[in-house]
């Protein structure tokens, strides 16, 4: 099979350089050619998507369809892999997305690429107001491993992320026992002590989910669960760049304490993300409000009910707010993420030809996508 190149400046290294591609990876990289124009970059790697453009994941007609149409419209967005992210659900819902999932994966190469697994958020988190964020409390529970492995069989095994809260009595030997099946614990959505967060993370809890948000509304000016997790570097930490989740500001000092290496952008997008702004009927959380600049909300309310942006406005938002810099907030959306996943993520000899060529608009705070390409082919 003959090569074929791609062109752009690294946005790694700042300097123009020549892809060759062959059998869907990467085969050489060469600088200093003449190129066009356009940053050249991994695809962006999402581990919480939980809908877009109308697909919705979370809802309750959720079939292969929907999934599928999920992937191409984010691949249009420089996403090249995510993780579908269903959150607190009575478990026959989520049994029945899971299948859903794990036919469009069967039905479609370039879903069942896209998709290496799924990550459930929930339902073992906070019952507790704020903490619990937009998740309905009545289908909160206890972690179980007999419903876990339910998730398991019903999906064959497409499970690889949980986001639970440590505070429950029985949280510690479940999440040992998710991570001696290569199950990735993150820890969100918890009104955990500080040494219950300490002690998942020894036990193997490995990430943060959106650090900053899912939490009390007021919190003690010291013991709390942000700072646990910030200080804890065993803790990969996630954060929504999108402006509403976090100000600049506490996005700033949070990826200075954590650092660029143990941080990863996420969009944790809901169906909502670009459609037009008005009131609509949400499964999570009734009736949501969707503002022009991409706020969402409970209606009536400034609770907000996940978001509307994709990853690459969060990046773009992050680099014009004088959060990060570009090859950081890239390097956030891109290698960290796919370090987790394993051969993602990465501009290399070897490595997947998943790439993306933009710009940025820092004014409008958007990227501009030119073309995207997974394993090589060209999807946009």
């Amino acid at each position: 099979m003959s090569s074929r190149f791609v062109t752009g400046r690294d946005v790694f290294t700042g300097q123009p350089i020549r892809i060759a591609i062959q059998d869907h990876r990467i085969q050489s990289v060469t600088s200093g050619a003449e190129v066009e124009s356009g940053w050249l970059s991994p695809g962006l790697i999402d581990l919480q998507v939980n809908g877009y453009g109308g697909c919705d994941l979370n809802g309750d007609t959720v079939d292969p369809d929907t999934v599928i149409e999920l992937v191409k419209s984010l691949a249009a967005t420089g996403v090249t892999t995510f993780l579908p992210t269903l959150i607190s659900a009575p478990e026959e819902k989520l049994v029945r997305a899971l299948r859903a999932i794990a036919q469009a994966r069967s039905a479609s190469a370039l879903a069942r690429y896209a998709i290496p697994f799924v990550h459930v958020e929930g339902p073992f988190v906070s019952p507790q107001d704020g903490a619990r964020g937009a998740h309905p409390r009545e289908a909160i529970r206890s972690p179980a491993l007999a419903e876990f492995e339910r998730w398991q069989s019903a999906s064959g095994g497409l499970v690889g992320m949980v986001t639970l809260s440590p505070h429950w009595p029985n949280a510690l030997e479940f999440i040992a026992a998710l991570v001696s099946k290569g199950v990735l614990v993150s820890i969100g959505h918890t009104h955990a002590t500080s040494e219950r967060i300490h002690a998942a993370a020894a036990i193997g809890a490995t990430l943060s989910t959106h650090l900053g948000n899912g939490v009390a509304s007021t919190l003690p000016r010291h013991p709390n669960p942000i700072w646990a997790q910030l200080a804890d570097d065993r803790l990969i930490a996630t954060f929504i760049a999108d402006g509403h989740h976090l100000p600049a500001d506490t996005l700033k000092a949070m990826l200075r304490a954590k650092t660029c290496d143990r941080s990863i952008l996420i969009s944790d997008a809901t169906a909502f993300a670009e459609m037009p702004p008005g009131t609509y009927p949400s499964a999570i959380g009734g009736t949501v409000e969707l503002q022009a600049n991409g706020r969402l909300t409970m209606a009536g309310t400034d609770l907000l009910a996940g978001a509307a942006l994709p990853l690459k406005d969060g990046v773009a938002h992050a680099v014009a707010s004088g959060i990060c810099s570009l090859k950081d907030a890239i390097r956030m959306a891109t290698y960290n993420p796919g370090r987790l996943l394993g051969d993602r993520g990465a501009i290399g000899p070897g490595a997947k030809a998943d790439l993306i060529r933009f710009t940025i608009d820092e004014d409008e705070q958007r990227m501009r996508i030119q073309s995207v390409l997974i394993e090589g082919k060209e999807v946009l």
